[in-house]
């Protein structure tokens, strides 16, 4: 709870991957919304726009999610090695 309040444990990452999951989600709905009612809203295109956002939309959510979590594995991995620092510098002091 202590590194909750210090901000030394994130949240984010859980955060982002209910992100990933909403958009999935969406994604797929308002891509079948699209095959079937949109043909009589918006005609044929509407058909190929549904499908690719159902093809594609999760994989373009997949890899918007994952450049946000990289960001914060370079941060684990900067602090890690902060501290590995930090404790060689005592070591031979």
């Amino acid at each position: 709870m202590k590194d909750f309040l210090a901000f030394r444990t994130m949240v984010t990452p859980v955060i982002i991957q209910v992100i990933f999951w909403v958009g999935v989600v969406l994604c797929i709905i308002i891509g079948l919304f699209l095959l079937v009612l949109g043909n009589e809203i918006a005609g044929y295109k509407s058909t190929w726009t549904g499908l690719g956002l159902i093809f594609l939309g999760p994989l373009g959510v997949r890899i918007y999610c994952e450049i946000l979590i990289i960001f914060f594995r370079i941060n684990e991995t900067l602090t890690e090695m902060k501290h590995l620092m930090e404790e060689r510098r005592q070591g031979t002091v």
